[in-house]
């Protein structure tokens, strides 16, 4: 089992068919044990293997959106960071997925190491939204 960092292809192929709208659409990030396995190929929202455990609800915490934007030649979307206040949970890694879309994956991110909360908030970071880090970009 394992997470690897990967835009999903199905989501690749889904911007050509306009199915995503990062300006209406709802999306959502889930978190997932060290035993799941996700990456490229992931086409959208499981439960398998997804983190329980107290302060988080399954299918994961809704993200705003920022608006998408440019960077140099590069397109890129930004969500606000999330906070799960009152936790006790470990996750390997997380699914961002459209809700609005039938649950469909747009991107799979392994934290690199199990990450954990107890009784405490568990918070996500989103990197930078640059060309070179932003959660979903096109470069």
């Amino acid at each position: 089992m394992a997470i690897t960092t990967a835009m999903c292809t199905s989501f690749k192929q889904e911007l050509f068919e306009a199915e995503h709208d990062f300006t209406a659409d709802t999306f959502k990030i889930a978190l997932y044990t060290n035993a799941a396995t996700l990456d490229a190929s992931t086409t959208a929202y499981t439960t398998t293997n997804e983190v329980s455990g107290t302060g988080y609800t399954a299918g994961g915490e809704t993200l705003t959106v920022v608006a998408p934007t440019t960077d140099g030649t590069s397109a890129i979307v930004d969500f606000n960071d999330v906070s799960i206040s009152n936790s006790t949970i470990t996750a390997r890694g997380a699914l961002v997925y459209n809700s609005s879309k039938s649950n469909k994956a747009v991107a799979v991110y392994d934290f690199g190491s199990d990450q954990s909360s107890i009784s405490s908030t568990f918070t996500i970071t989103m990197p930078a939204a640059n060309s070179s880090n932003a959660i979903v970009r096109i470069n």
